[in-house]
C-alpha cells in the first residue's frame, strides 16, 4: 500500500504544479507571453545566425504559439486530476485493478512528457534556436521537468506487488 500510495502522492504533486502553471499563465498572463513573444521573433539569438528565417515575430503567430501552450498545459492538468482520482479510488484494490487505473497516470505523464521535449526542447530550443539566448532560453527548466516527470513515469509503470 505504501507503494501505491506514493505512486498517487507523486501523481497528485505533479497535478499541483500544473495546477500553479496553468494558474500562473492565466493570472500573469504576459509574463510568458513575453518569453514566447521572444523566442519566437528570435531577437536574442547571436548576431548574425543562418536561422533567423525561421522567426516569426508576428503577434497572431505567436498567441497562437502560446495558447497552444496553455491548452496543452491544462490538457494534461485535467488528466493528472483525473489519475488521482483513478488512483485514489483504486488505492485499495487488487494490483491488477490498480495497475488498469495507472493508465490515466501513463497518458497525462506522457502528454507531461512531450510538451516539454516538443514545445519546449525541439521546437524552441532547436527550431527557433532558444539555446543561443542568455535571457529567453527555457531549456534548463524544460530538461528539468522532463527529467522530472520522467522519473515520475518510469516509477509509476512499475508493477504492483500483489498483497
Amino acid at each position: 500500500m505504501i507503494l501505491r500510495a506514493s505512486k498517487l502522492l507523486l501523481v497528485a504533486g505533479l497535478a499541483l504544479f500544473y495546477v500553479l502553471v496553468v494558474f500562473n499563465n492565466l493570472t500573469d498572463f504576459d509574463s510568458n507571453w513575453h518569453f514566447v513573444q521572444h523566442v519566437l521573433a528570435m531577437d536574442t539569438t547571436f548576431p548574425g545566425n543562418h536561422g533567423m528565417w525561421r522567426a516569426l515575430p508576428q503577434p497572431n503567430v505567436e498567441l497562437a504559439f502560446y495558447l497552444s501552450i496553455i491548452a496543452w498545459e491544462s490538457a494534461t492538468l485535467l488528466l493528472l486530476l483525473w489519475a488521482v482520482v483513478k488512483l485514489a479510488r483504486a488505492l485499495p484494490a487488487s494490483a491488477a485493478e490498480f495497475g488498469l487505473a495507472k493508465r490515466t497516470a501513463v497518458v497525462a505523464l506522457t502528454a507531461s512528457l512531450l510538451m516539454w521535449l516538443i514545445a519546449f526542447l525541439a521546437v524552441g530550443g532547436e527550431w527557433f534556436l532558444m539555446w543561443q539566448s542568455r535571457m529567453w532560453n527555457g531549456q534548463e527548466e524544460a530538461f528539468r521537468m522532463f527529467a522530472v516527470v520522467g522519473i515520475v513515469l518510469l516509477y509509476v509503470v512499475q508493477p504492483e506487488p500483489e498483497n
